[in-house]
C-alpha cells in the first residue's frame, strides 16, 4: 500500500496487514477500504497511514470495491458480493444472482451496478442488500469496469465494446462496438467526461 499527501506528486509505502494481493480501493466516510485475494479486506481511518483487517465473510478473491449511501460494496470471484454498513469494520454477504466472476462495481443515483464475465451485469436498488440480473446487449463479452456520471452508467468490455445506461442501470445500450482484438479494462468520469483505457498499445478513448 502506498499513499500520497502532495496531490499525487510522490508516494510513500505504508504497512499493510496482509501479504495477499490487493486489487481495489475506495474511500467514504473518512475511511479507505481495500480488497483483494482470498477475501482479504483492509481499512484505514487515519487517512491511509495505518491499516487494519476488516471482518470478511468470504475466502473468494475480491476485485473491486465502491462506496455509496454509507455502504461499502465489494465484488469478485464466483459472483461474490459483500457489503458493510458499519464503515468497513465488518462485511456480510449480499444476495447475488450470478456465479460468474465480477470485475467491477460502481454507484450512482442510489444504485449499485456490478459487471463481470460473460456479459454479466447486476444491480441493487436496496443499498446493496440484494442484486438482480440486467440484460447486456453484448452478453458474450466480459465486462471489466463501470463508472457513473451525469446520470449515466458506462461499462467497458472485452474487444473494446462499451455500453451505457441512462435509467439507473435497468437497461443498457451499445455506445460503441469496435469488435477488435484489444480490451478496455478501466473507465472513469470527471468534468463531464468519460475516459476509458486498455488495449495492448496504451489505448485511451
Amino acid at each position: 500500500i502506498v499513499r500520497s499527501t502532495d496531490n499525487g506528486s510522490s508516494f510513500s509505502t505504508v504497512t499493510s496487514r496482509t501479504s495477499n494481493h490487493l486489487t481495489g480501493v475506495t474511500f467514504g466516510n473518512n475511511t479507505f477500504v481495500g480488497v483483494g485475494r482470498s477475501g482479504n479486506i483492509v481499512r484505514s481511518t487515519d487517512n491511509g497511514t495505518t491499516w487494519d483487517n476488516a471482518t470478511s465473510p468470504t475466502d473468494k478473491d475480491l476485485t473491486e470495491v465502491t462506496f455509496g449511501n454509507n455502504t461499502f460494496v465489494a465484488v469478485g470471484e464466483s459472483g461474490n458480493i459483500v457489503r458493510s454498513t458499519d464503515n468497513g469494520t465488518t462485511f456480510d454477504n449480499a444476495t447475488s444472482p450470478t456465479t460468474k466472476y465480477l470485475w467491477g462495481v460502481g454507484f450512482g443515483n442510489n444504485t449499485f451496478v456490478a459487471v463481470g464475465n460473460s456479459g454479466n451485469i447486476v444491480r441493487s436498488t436496496d443499498n446493496g442488500s440484494s442484486f438482480d440480473n440486467v440484460t447486456s446487449p453484448n452478453s458474450g463479452q466480459n465486462h471489466y469496469e463501470v463508472a457513473f456520471g451525469n446520470n449515466t452508467f458506462v461499462v467497458v468490455q472485452h474487444r473494446q465494446y462499451i455500453v451505457r445506461s441512462e435509467d439507473n442501470g435497468a437497461s443498457f445500450n451499445d455506445a460503441s462496438s469496435r469488435g477488435v482484438a484489444n480490451n478496455y479494462y478501466g473507465v472513469g468520469f470527471g468534468n463531464n467526461t468519460f475516459v476509458a483505457v486498455g488495449g495492448l498499445s496504451g489505448k485511451i478513448v
